[in-house]
């Protein structure tokens, strides 16, 4: 893939982005769940993607007959997954960009995911020394959708938003994407065709 000469700084979602983490997450979840009977429905993983843990904590939490708090749901998950962690793949496809630019442009993390576990994750595949920033679910107050995560990655970078180029595999990555007004690839199509923003 190359990037456009406008293209002045790169961000990369993780968790199904960099990482082919998805199915180690929603075992995860399967096995906190099965402590209370409820099974986590696949295609709510799919749908929420990009939004932080808690979230989803909640969203079981009202979807289920579970007594536990939600933060509890929580922390159990995020145990579970790191006990899995060494089933984590890297999408080759992706790292091969970051591969590729982490000597020519700034490269950012934007994660709905927590710190500890972004970073866990990329010590795992051994990509820690090529991101020059991380923004995490901890650093920001609204999430995915919003634009938020991405701004912070833009103004940590210093490039302006329409010449940062964002990696994503979410819909509420997408959004986001769009809504900060920068161009984005959705990694799902392989193809990787850059895809402008609505309003751009």
């Amino acid at each position: 893939m190359v990037i456009d000469k406008h293209i002045q700084g790169l961000i990369f979602d993780l968790d199904g982005t960099i990482a082919d983490s998805l199915p180690v997450h929603l075992d995860a979840w399967n096995i906190v769940c099965s402590e209370f009977g409820y099974t986590f429905p696949e295609e709510k993983l799919y749908e929420m993607t990009g939004m932080p843990t808690i979230d989803f904590a909640n969203y079981i939490k009202a979807d289920s007959n579970c007594e536990w708090s939600a933060e509890e749901i929580m922390k159990m998950k995020q145990q579970a997954f790191h006990n899995n962690l060494h089933k984590v793949r890297a999408i080759d496809a992706v790292v091969a960009i970051v591969k590729k630019y982490s000597t020519r442009l700034p490269l950012t993390v934007g994660t709905g995911g927590s710190r500890k576990s972004a970073h866990a994750i990329l010590h795992h595949l051994n990509l820690g020394s090529y991101f020059d920033f991380v923004v995490s679910a901890s650093d920001v107050s609204t999430h995915k959708p919003s634009p938020e995560t991405f701004l912070k990655c833009a103004i940590l970078m210093d490039v302006r938003p329409k010449n940062c180029l964002v990696f994503e595999d979410g819909q509420k990555g997408i959004e986001a994407a769009i809504a900060a007004d920068m161009p984005y690839v959705d990694v799902r199509n392989y193809a990787f065709h850059i895809n402008n923003p609505v309003n751009a």
